[in-house]
């Protein structure tokens, strides 16, 4: 008998109903930014609350961008080789604009495939555009631990 193992991109035909979707699972209350913020209040919050980073945002909830404690070290460099002061500069400055989702709709599977073959530690959920949410690799994991043998 030949078995041939399943890929990691063949994820679209492995039986999504026998996944619970990212909704049940996923962050809903997740601090957020606005571009206007400044660099050093994006900073202060990333460390008092302890966060990789956060989605900024428009006044509809639309992502524009992310930034990330990796972004953020990007000021040391600014300042240092350029000899740039910081003080005066925003969120929007040092955002990384193009921002992998997941829809709500997607299923544990998909999104664990999607944390496999990327560097990033979340994604932003989102529902017609917007953002709802937030999914960690741990918040996947949790979901690992739940599901039952039956399920694999």
């Amino acid at each position: 008998m030949n078995f041939t193992p399943r890929r990691a991109d063949d994820t679209a035909t492995m039986g999504k109903a026998n996944y619970p979707s990212v909704k049940k699972y996923m962050a809903r209350d997740e601090i957020t930014l606005k571009p206007d913020v400044t660099i050093n209040e994006a900073i202060e919050i990333i460390l008092s609350k302890k966060l990789t980073g956060a989605p900024v945002l428009d006044d509809e909830r639309n992502i524009i961008g992310m930034i990330t404690e990796k972004d953020c070290l990007r000021i040391i460099i600014d300042s240092a080789y350029n000899n740039l002061p910081y003080n005066y500069k925003k969120v929007s400055d040092y955002m990384s604009p193009v921002v992998k989702t997941v829809s709500i709709d997607s299923n544990i599977l998909e999104v664990a495939n999607e944390f496999l073959t990327t560097h990033f530690r979340k994604f932003p959920v989102v529902h017609n555009g917007k953002l709802v949410g937030q999914v960690s690799r741990r918040d996947i994991l949790k979901a690992i631990r739940e599901l039952k043998a039956t399920t694999w």
